[in-house]
């Protein structure tokens, strides 16, 4: 989920060439609601920000795992064994 719009969403998708859905929060409503927009720094500069998180959620809609402050690289695989570990 992004704070970006739909079509905005669309345009990467189609760019990447992705073969599943893309969720847009452009109102920021769920973002805030799972904390994932906070303070952030960068170059010495405050700002509200929407950090990269994972959350894992179950056949019943509860939550399962959550990863904060999520870096990109080897992330897809950690998940993937969690996923597979249940």
């Amino acid at each position: 989920m992004s704070g970006d719009s739909v079509k905005a969403q669309a345009a990467f998708k189609a760019k990447q060439k992705l073969n599943f859905d893309l969720l847009s929060d452009s109102d920021l409503k769920t973002i805030e609601a799972y904390g994932s927009r906070r303070m952030k720094k960068f170059l010495g500069r405050s700002f509200l920000g929407i950090v990269r998180s994972t959350f894992l959620i179950g056949k019943e809609g509860q939550l399962e795992h959550i990863w904060d402050d999520v870096k990109a690289k080897g992330h897809a695989a950690e998940v993937l064994a969690e996923v597979s570990a249940k």
